[in-house]
């Protein structure tokens, strides 16, 4: 059994993003930069499956710039078998319309019996990659799975919604999305942080996917934006009879009431 893994790069969740003044978009200093947790998540579920089928295959794809490689090799330390890298800097800023049609052709070239994602990445937060990818294969999608199960027929899993839990289920090929609610991600051991230089780490080019996304086609264009303000000091209250009305006038005129 075969089993892709998305993974990306995203600025570290633990430092205050910011924008680049000169193109808008998301600053992705590689210094500041880490493995998607969810994503790892998603690998973990996969890995956890390698462990009792030794026959099965795991292998992780990301696009992204070359610092991307890192969180790649990071996923081969954790346990993946082999690593598939799209990079091409016609991609610098390209919209998730695009990236689902780079993921979706690399797919196709490497081939796979079961997809696993994370259901939103912690920078952008669209939540519909793994759906676009889904039509474009032409696969049925389970979307934020908190449990999944998995053979080589099928995948099962349950998700939850407002009214409780469901569970859904799909023939495989499938893609399934994950939430923070699946498994936790292992730590890479010292033998899988050296075992990870050997493995393969195959780089792909919109050529090598048979792509011709045009100049300046599929990518995002920020024609401005705003640093959020500064907090500033909360209003005192002082009980002098009044602070009853003075509460209920600053709960009403910020529509908290």
């Amino acid at each position: 059994m075969k089993i892709l893994v998305l993974v990306k790069q995203v600025p570290d969740t633990y430092e205050e993003r910011r924008l680049n003044p000169a193109t808008g978009l998301v600053d992705r200093d590689p210094d500041q930069s880490v493995a998607d947790e969810i994503n790892e998540r998603a690998l973990e579920v996969a890995l956890r499956h390698k462990d009792a089928n030794k026959k099965s295959e795991v292998v992780v794809l990301t696009m992204g710039p070359t610092s991307a490689k890192e969180a790649l090799r990071k996923a081969l330390s954790m346990g993946a078998d082999a690593a598939v890298h799209v990079v091409d800097d016609r991609l610098e800023g390209a919209d998730i319309a695009t990236t689902a049609t780079v993921l979706a052709a690399a797919l196709h070239r490497t081939g796979y019996d079961l997809v696993l994602a994370g259901n939103e990445s912690s920078d952008g937060r669209g939540g519909v990659v793994p759906a676009m990818v889904a039509e474009h294969l032409g696969l049925p999608l389970l979307s934020s799975l908190d449990t999944i199960e998995f053979s080589e027929a099928a995948v099962t899993g349950n998700v939850t919604v407002e009214s409780g839990t469901v569970s859904v289920s799909a023939a495989l090929p499938a893609i399934v999305s994950v939430t923070e609610r699946s498994a936790e991600a292992r730590f890479p051991n010292f033998k899988g942080i050296m075992t990870a230089k050997r493995k393969p780490l195959d780089t792909l080019s919109l050529a090598d996917l048979g792509l011709d996304l045009g100049a300046g086609a599929g990518t995002s264009t920020v024609r401005g934006f705003y640093e959020r303000p500064a907090r500033t000091a909360g209003k005192k209250i002082i009980d002098d009879g009044t602070a009853a009305r003075e509460l209920a006038e600053f709960l009403v005129a910020g529509r908290l009431i």
